[in-house]
């Protein structure tokens, strides 16, 4: 998706039918700005494959070394420590220190993928270990891969590097041949993306983890004991809900908490606006504050009177997070994952 002052993918397209289209690549900084939500791809009437050409034009810039230091340096750390965020891959599992979570070396029926960013960052943490306290709570027997754990590649391959992408597939696959992984769920909807539609001769399940909680819920496995007395409306992420439509299980889990007053943004499900977070936009920042797309998005949770704005996955929670911080509207609206809610409710 890109903002108004953005470049024009159509008319990107024809520059390059009459000068060099390295040279045009290399002219326009703006082929960053565009978050792959796959909104332009789903609209148009044509069936361009324009996240294919804005993902190949990248390529060629990775290829020429010509592209912005936070991406350069997002893939070098992919490469070098197996997460973009320039972490150890040694302290990948530090998340779950106390849990007493199983390793999949153990044997279990579903492999819990953590992903990158629930692994290392702070505020993401807190997701991952609700997830594994629901999962405890219904008696699902689960394991996680620890410090072998590496990047699914989702990211890497939208910021145009094919190459390391196919890598890490390979590699993750064999990881999971080798320790008989038949189900797999993950906390975000880009890892459950890639692997679902990404991995070819992948032989394995997967499910996003509202999925499973729904399930849950419906086989009377999971069940709430406390109220939560809000008004709460949620953000379809656009991995999940445009690019899989997996719209009605997060809605389930959150109609299901008792004392919860559910309302719909204006823009939901298959029209649901991108929180700007995907397709390598987490390492760059936004220049344009006033015209963020989070921003909006937060303005239209308000709209609706919603208390608590929920969503289901990383890269929306610390988006969204961000600006009720950086607008100082904690006071207003607070933004959590449904993983905290479902933990709220238990």
């Amino acid at each position: 998706m890109f903002r108004k002052s953005h470049f024009n993918v159509r008319k990107f397209i024809y520059d390059g039918f009459d000068k060099d289209m390295a040279k045009v690549v290399f002219e326009r900084e703006g082929i960053w700005d565009c978050t792959t939500c796959s909104a332009c791809l789903n609209k148009c009437p044509k069936g361009v494959d324009t996240l294919g050409f804005v993902t190949g034009l990248r390529q060629l810039m990775v290829e020429d070394g010509r592209i912005p230091p936070p991406i350069r340096d997002a893939l070098k750390s992919v490469s070098t420590h197996k997460n973009p965020w320039k972490i150890g891959a040694e302290k990948r599992s530090e998340w779950a220190e106390g849990l007493e979570v199983k390793n999949i070396s153990e044997g279990a029926d579903i492999l819990y993928f953590v992903g990158c960013t629930p692994a290392y960052d702070a505020r993401l943490q807190k997701v991952a270990r609700a997830i594994v306290e629901i999962l405890k709570r219904a008696g699902v027997d689960f394991a996680i891969l620890g410090n072998e754990e590496g990047c699914c590649g989702s990211e890497i391959r939208r910021m145009g590097d094919p190459w390391t992408f196919e890598y890490l597939a390979e590699e993750n696959m064999e990881i999971f041949k080798k320790y008989n992984v038949s189900k797999v769920i993950t906390t975000s909807p880009h890892c459950f993306n890639t692997f679902k539609n990404e991995y070819e001769g992948a032989d394995f399940e997967v499910q996003h983890y509202t999925e499973l909680i729904a399930s849950l819920i419906q086989e009377g496995r999971l069940s709430f004991s406390r109220e939560i007395g809000k008004t709460i409306t949620y953000h379809d992420p656009c991995f999940l809900g445009k690019q899989n439509k997996v719209f009605d299980p997060p809605r389930k889990v959150l109609t299901s908490i008792p004392g919860i007053k559910f309302v719909e943004m204006d823009r939901s499900r298959e029209r649901s606006l991108c929180c700007e977070g995907g397709g390598g936009r987490m390492w760059i920042e936004s220049e344009d504050s006033e015209d963020r797309l989070a921003k909006i998005r937060v303005g239209e949770a308000m709209d609706v009177q919603a208390e608590i704005l929920a969503t289901a996955c990383p890269f929306c929670l610390l988006t969204l997070e961000d600006v009720v911080k950086t607008e100082e509207l904690e006071a207003s609206i607070e933004v959590l994952d449904i993983a905290e809610l479902v933990i709220k409710a238990l």
